[in-house]
């Protein structure tokens, strides 16, 4: 059995992705960056293939998969998993806007409506199980109900790409087959109660928002540290820089608006209490390329009024971050529907997402949320080995040692 990816902007995350599980399913690399590995009883990293890519960027429409996959990783050797796999128009809806990008859009040529039904009827050709957004950062606004998306597609009126895909999604679940919906970027979409009714009523999932793959889940543990320990902290600065497509996208003040809207609530979801914070996307430097640049300061106050402070530098290669997760996600999402659940998943949300849905959810350090995780897998029976350091390898240890059990 295979788990069956369509793709939705094929980006520096979606090449990377598709090159790895490549690469992966040719015994080239290993599992480095899967938080699960093959750990799962259904689904192992190899059965996970790209069946179908949708973007808007005229110099990759019509091309294959393994071509635009050269684009960024030029070194790259042909994969008959990739070269069987064209990139078809998507849906464009000025999502790369005042971006140097020449951009095509199925409903320029179809009307939005008649765009949406094309492809729907192309993820149908494909047998596509897990949808992935990728597009460029958008932000959007919360939306009342699925009939409210419908009635501003009928009228032609403006919407994020995003809610057209979801749209989509929905009537491809009503007339093909349930489906999930993995969302990796910051907007609205399982934190939204209209879309995760419309994906329970259909009997299909919806997992984000915007995928957690590095300077964010790192600061969350260290306060997640600090709090276990009642050290207080005074205040918090993280920032971002990358040369990639998505941080040119984020000097957009919308887009910029909407990353940081999924990166900031962290500091009083941690801790439980506001402290004053700066936590930002907050630069392009084309140099910096894939490899982005961060920094983050802690002050905290701990015993006998002692004042310190963390300090952390790293260099992050953004796109494999986050692809090596969305190795697991797509997995988890397909054993989700497997297994009769609907709407959205806390439990998988709260470890892999920034701003993990449904609407009202907390966000919460990694290492808390992992053991959630772990102890979600375990009680649906879908681990074929309990990881070394989950807390769950050694509790029934201590459990008897204290005479517990």
């Amino acid at each position: 059995m295979s788990v069956r990816v369509g793709i939705i902007g094929q980006g520096y995350v979606a090449s990377t992705l598709a090159l790895g599980l490549a690469r992966i399913r040719s015994s080239e690399i290993g599992l480095s960056g899967v938080p699960l590995q093959n750990f799962l009883k259904s689904y192992r990293a190899e059965d996970v293939e790209v069946v179908c890519s949708l973007d808007v960027d005229y110099a990759k429409v019509g091309r294959t998969l393994g071509e635009v996959v050269k684009m960024y990783y030029p070194e790259a050797r042909s994969y008959p998993s990739l070269d069987s796999v064209t990139v078809s128009k998507g849906i464009h809806l000025g999502s790369t806007e005042n971006l140097p990008i020449k951009a095509v859009g199925l409903e320029e040529e179809l009307g939005l409506e008649e765009a949406i039904y094309a492809i729907v009827d192309a993820w149908e050709r494909c047998g596509v199980d897990v949808l992935v957004n990728l597009i460029t950062t958008e932000y959007t606004e919360p939306v009342e109900s699925l009939h409210h998306v419908r009635r501003l597609i009928r009228e032609g009126s403006k919407l994020p790409a995003t809610y057209a895909y979801l749209y989509a999604a929905t009537v491809y679940a009503e007339t093909v087959k349930p489906v999930a919906f993995v969302n990796a970027i910051p907007a609205t979409v399982a934190r939204s109660r209209a879309f995760v009714k419309a994906f329970e009523e259909r009997r299909s999932v919806v997992l984000g928002d915007d995928g957690a793959s590095g300077a964010t889940p790192l600061t969350s543990d260290l306060l997640e540290h600090l709090a276990e320990r009642n050290r207080i902290p005074r205040g918090v600065v993280q920032f971002n820089i990358g040369g990639n497509l998505d941080f040119l996208a984020l000097l957009d003040e919308s887009r910029n608006k909407a990353k940081e809207r999924t990166k900031s609530s962290v500091v009083a979801d941690v801790l439980g209490f506001e402290v004053p914070s700066y936590i930002k996307p907050t630069g392009f430097s084309e140099y910096l390329g894939d490899k982005k640049f961060v920094s983050m300061h802690i002050e905290y106050v701990g015993f006998n009024g002692a004042v310190d402070e963390i300090v952390v530098n790293a260099r992050i290669n953004d796109s494999p971050a986050l692809a090596g997760l969305l190795v697991d996600l797509v997995r988890l999402a397909k054993i989700a529907l497997d297994r009769g659940f609907s709407g959205t998943i806390y439990e998988v949300n709260a470890f892999y997402m920034k701003s993990p849905g449904p609407e009202g959810s907390k966000s919460i350090s990694r290492i808390v949320a992992y053991q959630i995780l772990i102890d979600w897998l375990l009680r649906i029976g879908e681990l074929t080995r309990i990881p070394r350091y989950s807390v769950h390898n050694f509790i029934p240890e201590l459990r008897k040692a204290y005479g517990l059990e």
